[in-house]
Parts: structure tokens; sequence; C-alpha cells
């Protein structure tokens, strides 16, 4: 299994992130929010937002890290097709676990986890 997520793998560009945010459907939990949008294409996309107040430049990587590394391992039980967007809100960081069970409710959520 790769160690990184790919190029194709991560939504970079202005239009493609604002077509997710007019077109996407909304889920949230506590300190998380989904916004999940259909694409055209034979894989997931993922983007990784914090909040502009959360914390600073060396909080904001971290969390972004965090996530894309809990969406690598869980991307082969998703359904392909699919572009993400996790907006990340400040507060108490819970541990790995807790964002695992996080993430994964907001994909059971938004009909895209598929049962292991």
């Amino acid at each position: 299994m790769r160690r990184s997520l790919s190029k194709k793998e991560i939504v970079k560009r202005k239009p493609e992130i604002d077509h997710i945010f007019k077109t996407g459907k909304t889920y949230s939990c506590q300190g998380m929010k989904l916004v999940l949008s259909h694409n055209d294409l034979d894989w997931n996309r993922i983007i990784v937002i914090p909040v502009r107040h959360y914390g600073n430049s060396v909080q904001r990587n971290k969390i972004r890290r965090q996530i894309k590394e809990i969406w690598r391992n869980a991307k082969p039980t998703m359904r392909s097709g699919y572009d993400f967007a996790f907006i990340v809100y400040p507060g108490k960081v819970p541990g790995h676990e807790i964002q695992t069970k996080q993430l994964i409710s907001l994909c059971e959520k938004a009909g895209v986890f598929l049962q292991p």
C-alpha cells in the first residue's frame, strides 16, 4: 500500500474546491464537517481545510496530516467517484482512534462507506 496520497487524489485547484462547496452535501459531527460532491472520475479526491483560526501553521499542518493518514487507511472501504472536503474546527484534538471513528461515522452518514 502506498504510504502517501497520489497527486490525482488531492484537490488543489480553486475552481474544483468551489465546485465541491456549491454542489456538495454537508454532514457534520463534533469538531469536523464533511462536504461531499460527486465527481466523474473513477477515484476519490480529498482536501482537508482547517478553519482560519485553527492555531498556528504547525497545528494546522499536523491536523491535515492526521486526517489524510486516516483517510489513506480507510479509502479501500469507500465508494469511488466522490470529492471529499473535510473542514476541521478548533477545540480539543481527540486521539487518533476517536478521529478515525469520527471520520468513518461522517462517511457512513454520507452513505459512501462500504461495510467491511
